[in-house]
């Protein structure tokens, strides 16, 4: 099986100017292909580290792939630098100056001298056209191994990779298997809690394997197979797959690219059933998952950053006396808000998400507090606890994920 090496190359990359997402995408589909990924390097546009990276990277894996650098600018140094490496000539190619002209003219751009750059690669190198900017890209092959250089700009190198990078790779390295994965996402379970329940899976497993992933208020279970092809991988996949969801039951509310919104949409649509929200300290993100899940079914959405908007909420619940008894228990509280925002909205549901941020607890995840939800269908109610809550993306997040996903705990075992 190949094994392949990623080398993203710029400064900016390095100076947090720009996230490295390039990468990311690459290991997706090389994992598709079935290439084994053991590195993954970023490199500033310094010539002598991205020698030293490159080189490496040539030493261990079978594929390298190198992304960015292939522009006109000074600081462009990738084609020097693979040659370097290689020892080879840079050499001036003449079907690429064209692809280089023809883009200027075919955009009635004036193409500056610089850009003539574009068309030099290292001697003997297969030049690949890119339709989709001015910098061409090239394959390198030795005894070593091979050297994939792409540029930078993701919708180039994305479609360069799927239309160019994996029909050859498949040819030169015969790959015949895949690996597919799928991906159960758990809500309500901590990792070290999942990882009790499925670790003999993870310690035992080798193919498919499996693996814990841990996410702001979610983990994730990964099952991946290696096999000829998806079918067979996801027949290899099904029985494990069985098993977990028998250790989990509804703790898992989606697989793959399925998120929590998607799940709670269906549901609501199934059901016909309608959702109004209250919410504070997370300042609408929960009224916006809402409004994602089924914008059809989400009534209203009610902000209440401080007493009196609560308690202009509240009079529904009655006279100022009782409102005042209200204040004093968060429990009650957030009970009464879910019941309000369902009066007001007419809906079918009322969801109230109610928090009390630790003021000396000053991280962004996991911050100290109390976080209350209430559901109610004007009946019963349904209520969650946590003794998380803060203003931070994370805790926002997780505290937000916990809030719907009471809601489609409702929908799908109904509010006993």
């Amino acid at each position: 099986m190949a094994n392949a090496e990623i080398v993203a190359i710029g400064s900016e990359l390095l100076l947090g100017q720009i996230v490295d997402t390039n990468s990311a995408w690459m290991a997706q589909r090389l994992t598709a292909l079935g290439v084994n990924l053991y590195f993954k390097s970023v490199v500033g546009d310094n010539p002598d580290r991205m020698k030293e990276v490159i080189a490496r990277a040539l030493e261990r894996a079978d594929i390298v792939i190198t992304s960015g650098g292939l522009g006109p600018t000074q600081d462009d140094l990738t084609r020097e630098v693979v040659a370097d490496v290689t020892g080879r000539k840079l050499v001036q190619n003449a079907e690429m100056l064209e692809q280089v002209e023809e883009h200027f003219r075919r955009r009635r751009r004036t193409m500056t001298p610089n850009n003539i750059r574009q068309s030099y690669m290292p001697e003997g190198a297969i030049a690949v056209k890119n339709p989709n900017g001015t910098a061409p890209c090239f394959i390198v092959e030795e005894p070593r191994g091979v050297i994939y250089s792409l540029p930078g700009v993701p919708v180039e190198m994305k479609w360069l990779f799927e239309n160019e990078v994996e029909p050859y790779l498949r040819r030169k390295f015969n790959l015949a298997e895949v690996i597919h994965y799928r991906v159960l996402k758990i809500v309500g379970i901590g990792e070290s809690a999942v990882d009790d329940k499925v670790g003999h899976l993870i310690a035992n497993s080798s193919n498919p394997t499996v693996g814990v992933l841990a996410l702001p208020g979610q983990v994730d279970v990964r099952i991946a197979a290696k096999a000829a092809n998806r079918d067979e991988a996801m027949k290899m996949i099904a029985p494990v797959e069985a098993e977990v969801r028998s250790l989990l039951g509804n703790a898992i509310f989606a697989a793959d690219d399925e998120a929590m919104e998607h799940v709670v949409g269906r549901l609501l649509r199934e059901q016909k059933k309608t959702v109004a929200a209250c919410e504070d300290l997370t300042c609408g993100q929960l009224a916006e998952r809402l409004q994602s899940a089924s914008m059809e079914h989400f009534g209203a959405g009610f902000i209440c950053n401080s007493e009196a908007a609560m308690r202009a909420l509240l009079k529904v619940a009655g006279d100022a006396k009782k409102i005042d008894d209200v204040l004093k228990n968060p429990i009650t509280l957030t009970d009464e808000l879910a019941a309000a925002a369902r009066a007001q909205s007419g809906c079918d549901f009322g969801l109230a998400l109610h928090a009390i941020a630790d003021p000396d607890s000053k991280v962004q995840n996991l911050a100290r507090g109390q976080t209350y939800v209430s559901l109610t269908d004007g009946k019963r109610f349904l209520r969650r606890e946590s003794t998380s809550a803060g203003r931070g993306a994370y805790d926002r997040s997780r505290m937000t994920l916990n809030a719907v996903d009471l809601l489609r705990t409702a929908l799908l075992e109904g509010m006993e």
